[in-house]
Order: C-alpha cells, then structure tokens, then sequence
C-alpha cells in the first residue's frame, strides 16, 4: 500500500501543479456571482435559479477533472517513457493502475470539497441557511459517481487514444446520467430482441443518475435515507472494482511499446 499511496500522492501534486481546476473554479464562480447578481426575479425564485446552475456548473467542471486527470495518466507516462523506469522499481502495474486511481479519485474529492464549499457561501448568503446533512450527502455522493467516472476513463485510456476516451467518456456520461434511468420504459415500448437488447444496455450500464440529489439541496427537500446512501456507496464500489479489475487484466497484458 505503500507503493500505492506514493503514485497517489504524484498524481495529486500533479493536479494542483495543472491550470485545469483553476480554470474551471474561476469560470463557474464567475457564471455563478453573474446570475446571482441579477435582481428581477423574486429573492426565492433566485436563490433556487443560482444553486440549479452552480450545480450544474460543478458537476459539469468535475466530470471534465475527472475524465481528464484520470485519462491521461497512462498515456502521458507512456509518451514520456516515465513508465520504464516507475515499473523498473519493485512495483507491480496493477500496483502503478490502483496507485493512479486512487490519486484520481482522491485529487477529484478535493476539488469537490473546493466547489461545495463555494456552493455554500453562495446558498448561505442567498437563504440563510445551510442543510449540512444534505451537502454531505451531495459530496459524498457525487465523489462516489465521480470514482466510477475516473475508473471508466483509466480503463478507456487503454483501449483508445487519449482524445477519443475524453470525448467517449464524456459523452457516454452525460448519456447515461441524463437518459439511462428511462432504457427501460424504451425497452419495454420496444419489443422482441431490440428490446432485449436495450433491457441489456440497462442493466450493464452505471445508472449514475442515483447519485444526482441536486434536486433535494435546491428545493431544500428532506436528506435521503441512510440506508438508501449505503446501498448507493455499495453500488458504486462494486462497479469501481470491476472497471478496475478489468483495466489491470488489460494493463498487464498490454505491450509498452
């Protein structure tokens, strides 16, 4: 574990070292302070329309982080042949993959917690208020969605090139997490083998959208039972492990040159 946490720890430093964050703090703070600046609307009405699109705005720019950071970290050790020498040390690959998304994972858990806590000064002084259970339900959740995000994107990276898994990824994302809650009503309407066809994609996909509670933070709703978060945090673990476990059989079978 040892081995693990050391390439953790590089790629963390790697992402405080890169403008990507930076860039996409400061351009959803930016957006957000505009919208909040606008006065025509009714206070309550405002207030909700602001938290809608900074969430929008967070997910968005850390599903962009984690694509980004966790797809190019084989690729550009690879093109820099940093690769050799990491693997010339008495470290395994499956050691170097656990150790790259672990970094990933723990890289994008801190730019969430940066974004929530903008999101919070932004609500506090909007409503007043501040529902805590609600906000660490929210960040614990989307850190969970965004750990399966990064383990899609690390095993993408060793089936495409470095442009095409971002772009995949991406959009294979925002697909599921915006229509893959409804494949089953298309499947049912469908019929006969397509439809089978659409019950598989339903059931084999991530369904992501379980861990979208924007809705409760912005209408201020009741958190969301425990045991429903713990049955979400088992969900989401599993599907990391198989992404996981199928980039290492990938990567260890994988030729470096």
């Amino acid at each position: 574990m040892n081995r693990v946490f050391a390439v953790a720890a590089v790629v963390i430093r790697e992402l405080i070292r890169r403008k990507d964050f930076y860039v996409l703090f400061v351009l959803t703070a930016a957006i957000t302070l505009l919208m909040g600046s606008i006065t025509f609307f009714n206070e309550d009405d405002i207030a909700r329309y602001v938290k809608e699109i900074c969430l929008l705005l967070i997910w968005l720019a850390t599903l962009v982080i984690a694509v980004t950071t966790a797809g190019r970290q084989l690729p550009a050790e690879k093109e820099s042949r940093t690769i050799f020498p990491l693997l010339a040390k008495p470290i395994s690959r499956t050691e170097v993959l656990a150790g790259k998304f672990l970094g990933c994972w723990l890289a994008v858990g801190i730019t969430l917690i940066v974004f929530y806590l903008f999101f919070g000064v932004i609500s506090l002084a909007r409503e007043h208020e501040l529902p805590l259970v609600n906000y660490l339900q929210a960040v614990w959740l989307h850190w969970l969605m965004l750990g399966i995000v990064a383990a899609l994107a690390l095993l993408g990276s060793l089936l495409m090139t470095p442009a095409a898994n971002l772009s995949i990824v991406i959009l294979a994302v925002i697909g599921i997490w915006t229509v893959g809650e409804f494949l089953n009503r298309v499947a049912a309407k469908a019929g006969g083998v397509s439809g089978w066809l659409i019950y598989a994609v339903y059931y084999a996909i991530p369904h992501l959208e379980i861990f979208d509670i924007r809705e409760r933070i912005i209408h201020g709703w009741e958190p969301v039972p425990w045991g429903a978060v713990i049955l979400a945090s088992g969900y989401a673990l599993v599907y990391m492990a198989m992404l996981l476990a199928a980039a290492a059989l990938l990567f260890r079978r994988k030729p470096l040159t």
